[in-house]
C-alpha cells in the first residue's frame, strides 16, 4: 500500500508541474528558433498549428458530449452488457478504438479513462485493464483516421490525404496495433477480469442532443476535407460557447480540459525541432537510409526521447520516404513512457480526478511488452496490404 501511495504521489507530481514546465521550455525554444532561422520557422509553425488547432477542437467536442452524458452512459451500457470481465474489456477496447478514431486520442484518455474506472468499480472487479487499457488502446487506436493523432497530420502536411484516403491505407495495420494491445494488457492482467456480478446500478440517461450532433459533424468534416483543423474548431468552440451561455459549462473548467499549457509547451518545442529538421538534413538523410521497420523503430525510439508530436516535427520537416511506417512508430512508440505523448498526462489527470492511483512503472511494463509485438503486427500489415 505504501509503494503504491508513493507512485501515485510521483504521478501526482509529474502532472501537477510537468505542464507549466513545458510551457516555459517551449515559448523558450520557439522564441530562439524564431530570431535564428526566421524562414525555417514560419515554415515548421505552418506545418504544424493545424494539427494543434484541430485537436483542440475535438476535446472541446469531446466536452460537450461528455457533459451530455455520452460517454458515461456507454460505460455502464457496457457494463450491463457484459457477463464477465473478457467480455467488458472487449467492449471497452471497441469503445476506446471508436472514440480514440472519430475524437481523438486525447480526448480518449480523458473523458474514458474516469468512466472506465467507475465502470470496473461498480461491476466489482479490479479497475487496472481498464485504467491501463484506456492510455494504452488509445495509442494504439490513433492510427485510423488523420485527426487521430497530432502525428498523423503533421507527417501528413506532405502527403495531403483526404480522412477517406488515409483510413484506406492505414485501417488493416491499426486494427492490428489494436487487437494486438488489446492481447497483451488481457493476457498481462487477467486475474482482474475474472469477475462477474449480477448486481449492476441503473444506467444513467444521456441527451442525445448536442453533443452527438457535434460529433457527428466533426466526423463528416474530417472523413471528407484535406484541412478539417478550422472547420472542427468552429464546431467545437460554438457547442461549448452555447454551453457556457447557457450556464451548463464554466470557462475555467474548458480552460482546465484544454490543458493549454501542455499545448502551447508542445507546440513550441515542436516547432523549434522543425526548424531544426530544415536547417540540418541529418534527420532526414537518415530515414532516407533505414526501410519501414527501420523508420518505424527510429520513429518510436525518438517519441520517447522528445515526445512524439516534436518527433513528428522533426523527423517530417523534409518529406519523409516511409510516411506510414513513421506514424506507426510515431503513434505507438509513446506506450513505452511517460515522455511519449501528450495523452500520457491528460491519462494521469484524469486517473486521479476519478480516484485513482496510476502507476507509471506499471503502465511502462505492459508498453514495454505492447510496443514491440504492435509494432510488428502493424508494419507487416502494412507490408502484407500494400499501404506503404
Amino acid at each position: 500500500m505504501e509503494r503504491s501511495s508513493r507512485q501515485g504521489g510521483r504521478s501526482a507530481l509529474i502532472a501537477s508541474y510537468l505542464p507549466r514546465v513545458l510551457a516555459g521550455v517551449g515559448v523558450a525554444v520557439l522564441t530562439a528558433a524564431a530570431v535564428l532561422s526566421p524562414s525555417d520557422a514560419r515554415a515548421a509553425a505552418s506545418q504544424d498549428w493545424s494539427p494543434f488547432v484541430l485537436v483542440s477542437g475535438l476535446i472541446l467536442v469531446g466536452l460537450v458530449a461528455e457533459n451530455d452524458g455520452l460517454f458515461a452512459a456507454a460505460g455502464q451500457q457496457l457494463a450491463r452488457a457484459s457477463t464477465n470481465g473478457g467480455v467488458l474489456f472487449l467492449g471497452a477496447t471497441l469503445m476506446i478504438g471508436t472514440v480514440t478514431a472519430v475524437l481523438n486520442l486525447d480526448t480518449s484518455v480523458a473523458f474514458l479513462t474516469p468512466v472506465l474506472v467507475y465502470t470496473a468499480r461498480n461491476r466489482g472487479g479490479g479497475e487496472a485493464p481498464l485504467l491501463y487499457g484506456c492510455l494504452l488502446l488509445s495509442n494504439a487506436g490513433s492510427l485510423f483516421l488523420p485527426g487521430s493523432n497530432l502525428t498523423n497530420l503533421i507527417v501528413l502536411g506532405h502527403v495531403r490525404l483526404s480522412g477517406a484516403a488515409f483510413l484506406s491505407h492505414m485501417w488493416a495495420p491499426a486494427l492490428a496495433a489494436l487487437a494486438v494491445t488489446a492481447l497483451v494488457v488481457a493476457g498481462l492482467e487477467h486475474r482482474a477480469l475474472r469477475t462477474t456480478t449480477d448486481e449492476l446500478p441503473a444506467p444513467e440517461r444521456a441527451t442525445l442532443g448536442l453533443g452527438l450532433l457535434s460529433i457527428a459533424v466533426v466526423t463528416l468534416l474530417v472523413l471528407t476535407l484535406r484541412s478539417p483543423a478550422l472547420p472542427v474548431a468552429i464546431v467545437g468552440v460554438v457547442a461549448v460557447g452555447v454551453r457556457v451561455v447557457s450556464g451548463r459549462e464554466q470557462m475555467r473548467h474548458v480552460s482546465e480540459v484544454l490543458g493549454i499549457p501542455l499545448l502551447v509547451g508542445l507546440f513550441g518545442v515542436a516547432v523549434a525541432l522543425g526548424t531544426l529538421g530544415r536547417v540540418w538534413s541529418g534527420p532526414s538523410t537518415l530515414l532516407s537510409h533505414l526501410d519501414l521497420w527501420g523508420t518505424a523503430g527510429l520513429a518510436a525510439a525518438t517519441s520517447v526521447l522528445v515526445n512524439n508530436l516534436p518527433a513528428a516535427s522533426l523527423l517530417a520537416a523534409r518529406t519523409p520516404h516511409h510516411p506510414f511506417a513513421l506514424l506507426i512508430g510515431l503513434n505507438l512508440g509513446p506506450n513505452l513512457f511517460v515522455s511519449g505523448s501528450l495523452a500520457w498526462l491528460l491519462w494521469l489527470r484524469s486517473a486521479r480526478a476519478a480516484g485513482a492511483r496510476p502507476s507509471i512503472a506499471r503502465a511502462v511494463r505492459l508498453g514495454v511488452v505492447a510496443v514491440p509485438m504492435s509494432m510488428v503486427a502493424a508494419v507487416g500489415v502494412l507490408i502484407a496490404t500494400g499501404g506503404h
